[in-house]
């Protein structure tokens, strides 16, 4: 039995006190917010839309979502690993529940392997300031980031019984308004750390002289750029420098030698020396 139909003015208001009361027992309330008709600017967020666009099981039921992102009725959207909370105003305010798999191991390796050394900075990453090449290995259909229609479970308790009804729809869209705000969710969403992306180069050079990928050792100038370090290859090994406390006792011994030089005559010595002086100088007698 379809209940009769609210004004979507009304539908806000009624969605706005339910929200007020969940943030007075201590619930976060997330609302997505979206200015004009683009739903998803930033890359993240446009390749989550495209991406989802791009099978035909989705294709046909997505659109009946714009309109309920746009107008403000995803009053939550919340992002934890492997799931998508949301609450959705319509007739009534309704929970959904999106469950997305988490990335299999697997991939997740084939990802990082593909994007080895080729993105800059953990600030690229989030901003989609990347290449082409690390774009396609990350917005690949079957064997990127985000998930395949069968790794995604949806749930909605509106009496629509459609596998996707408009407000399942509408919490997908917001998902990616969402990542526009904060990219690091989708890699929460997989279960994966995407700060992986970033030292994966490093580590991908050092493992490869370990097992023997590379003849030689990293020379100099390689271990400078990867750490961040001035290393001159033609520098001889220095000596051992003399220890601070060593040179401050020899110092010491010298002051020492240097102070006891005049040594004070005992009485001993004193006396036979004035009883020389005194015999060399008592006057001869003179010869009746």
């Amino acid at each position: 039995m379809w209940k009769p139909y609210v004004p979507v003015a009304k539908r806000r208001q009624q969605a706005a006190q339910k929200m007020a009361k969940l943030q007075a027992r201590g619930v976060a309330v997330q609302p997505v917010s979206i200015s004009g008709r683009t739903i998803a600017r930033s890359f993240w967020g446009k390749a989550w839309c495209e991406h989802l666009e791009s099978f035909s099981d989705y294709a046909n039921r997505l659109p009946r979502g714009r309109t309920y992102v746009r107008n403000g009725s995803v009053c939550h959207l919340g992002v934890t690993e492997g799931a998508v909370e949301a609450k959705v105003s319509g007739s009534s305010l309704y929970n959904v529940k999106v469950t997305i798999k988490t990335l299999p191991t697997t991939k997740w390796g084939r990802v990082k392997k593909s994007c080895a050394g080729r993105i800059g900075s953990l600030l690229g990453l989030l901003k989609g300031d990347l290449s082409d090449d690390v774009m396609a290995v990350v917005t690949d259909r079957a064997d990127g980031l985000f998930p395949n229609p069968n790794e995604i479970k949806m749930a909605c308790d509106c009496p629509d019984w459609a596998g996707m009804c408009k407000h399942i729809a509408a919490v997908l869209y917001g998902v990616g308004a969402r990542l526009d705000e904060h990219p690091e969710l989708l890699f929460l969403l997989r279960g994966v750390n995407h700060e992986d992306l970033i030292d994966v180069g490093a580590d991908a050079v050092l493992s490869g002289v370990a097992t023997g990928e590379r003849a030689e050792q990293l020379a100099a100038g390689d271990l400078s750029e990867i750490f961040g370090i001035d290393l001159d290859p033609t520098a001889a090994p220095t000596t051992k420098p003399v220890p601070v406390a060593r040179k401050k006792k020899t110092a010491r011994a010298g002051a020492r030698k240097k102070t006891t030089g005049k040594v004070k005559p005992n009485a001993t010595v004193k006396r036979k020396a004035d009883s020389t002086a005194q015999k060399k100088t008592k006057p001869a007698s003179r010869k009746k």
